[in-house]
């Protein structure tokens, strides 16, 4: 694919970005205004291969017909009542949701930040009412190079400075362990422990994978020592690595499940806290909540997303395709670049530094019409929607092998 060139259009809306647009995030030069599938055009009517995925957003593709079918025919009946009244959706969501997750109750929200802070408050609430931490003194182990999303409590324990830095004070109560290493989180549990926050796999970190086993002998510690479980599947659940969750890749099934991001199919925010009734059943009226948390809307579009994995079909493709994608990739180590970390259709690619940025990477594959995000220096994270197909793999990594030396 030829180099794209930028029209006037596209410089106008870049402009518009520049002048008007808080500077939050660094993104490619590229303005896209339709999409399907694995694919999406720019203003200009040049087409890319998506290998982000709106960070795992879009694990179903752009407009899927299901998903897209689900939100046209709620939006013509109802959209939201807020959690003062009961809706038609909201039952039959949280009942799959649950179903699906192998759990007993669903608490329902909207952005991944918010099923987080969600979980915070469940443990914490859990440790004072349950297990008898006294009040206050709750603590939450938690990850070096963790990324659990943007609100003040979450920077509290980010490690990322861009993230964290000058947005003190910070919330107390989290204790920081090596990501992998259970001696140090065995020493690092105390009798005011109530839970063990992490990511099966770090996707912002890299696509950071833990050793093998370190879950389940997570699973075990925790259980042993009486502290709840807490797996972030965010970024990593819902298909994207070859099983519903990343957890199932050991067998493991953490206390809590924190999900998000393809549960709204790329369509509206939709997250939510899953675990049994002695976890969230600490909940009472008025103790915790959202107006758009479980809205009909999302609702009807979650529930469709649970339909499309209660199948299979999706988990059995990213495990397919994603180890055509790991061949691929490792046929370019030493070639540019260092190492390759693949779970299903979930890569992290470490650049050699020498060679060029992460970023650099990035606005070279958009040059392919491939686009694709960088993340820590020169590491970059590929991340294609599962309704990509054996072809488009092959040209991802095809792509992927023209930028390098």
């Amino acid at each position: 694919m030829d180099a794209p060139e930028a029209t006037s259009q596209s410089h106008e809306h870049l402009s518009l970005a520049e002048e008007w647009i808080a500077a939050n995030y660094h993104p490619l030069p590229v303005v896209i205004s339709h999409a399907e599938g694995a694919w999406v055009t720019d203003v200009d009517g040049h087409r890319y291969l998506d290998a982000l995925a709106g960070y795992s957003a879009l694990n179903f593709g752009h407009l899927h017909p299901a998903l897209v079918g689900a939100a046209h025919e709620q939006l013509d009946r109802l959209t939201l009542t807020s959690r003062a009244f009961h809706s038609d959706q909201l039952g039959p969501f949280c009942r799959d949701l649950a179903a699906l997750a192998g759990k007993e109750l669903v608490l329902p929200m909207n952005t991944g930040a918010e099923a987080v802070e969600t979980a915070i408050k469940t443990a914490r609430k859990w440790g004072y009412e349950v297990k008898g931490v006294p009040d206050g003194a709750a603590r939450i182990i938690v990850m070096s190079g963790n990324f659990h999303g943007r609100t003040t409590t979450i920077i509290s324990f980010s490690e990322d400075p861009d993230a964290h830095d000058h947005y003190g004070p910070y919330t107390p109560g989290f204790d920081i362990v090596p990501y992998g290493d259970l001696e140090a989180l065995e020493a690092a549990m105390t009798d005011e422990t109530v839970a063990v926050l992490l990511e099966p796999i770090q996707g912002e970190g890299g696509v950071v994978l833990p050793p093998a086993g370190y879950l389940r002998a997570v699973r075990a510690l925790t259980r042993e020592r009486n502290v709840l479980m807490l797996a972030d599947e965010i970024q990593s659940g819902l298909g994207r690595t070859g099983t519903t969750f990343a957890c199932d890749l050991e067998d493991v099934v953490p206390d809590v499940y924190i999900l998000g991001k393809a549960l709204g199919g790329g369509i509206v925010p939709v997250s939510a806290v899953v675990a049994d009734r002695s976890v969230l059943g600490v909940f009472t009226p008025g103790s915790h909540g959202s107006t758009f948390g479980g809205n009909p809307l999302g609702a009807a579009v979650g529930r469709a997303v649970v339909g499309l994995l209660r199948t299979g079909e999706y988990q059995e493709r990213a495990a397919h395709l994603g180890k055509l994608l790991d061949e691929g990739l490792r046929g370019l180590v030493g070639r540019g670049v260092d190492a390759v970390r693949v779970r299903g259709l979930w890569a992290g690619v470490d650049i050699t530094p020498s060679v060029m940025t992460g970023r650099e990477a990035c606005e070279r594959m958009m040059e392919l019409g491939v686009l694709m995000k960088d993340t820590h220096g020169s590491t970059v994270r590929l991340a294609p929607p599962l309704v990509i197909g054996e072809d488009e793999v092959h040209l991802l990594v095809d792509s992927f092998a023209k930028i390098l030396p």
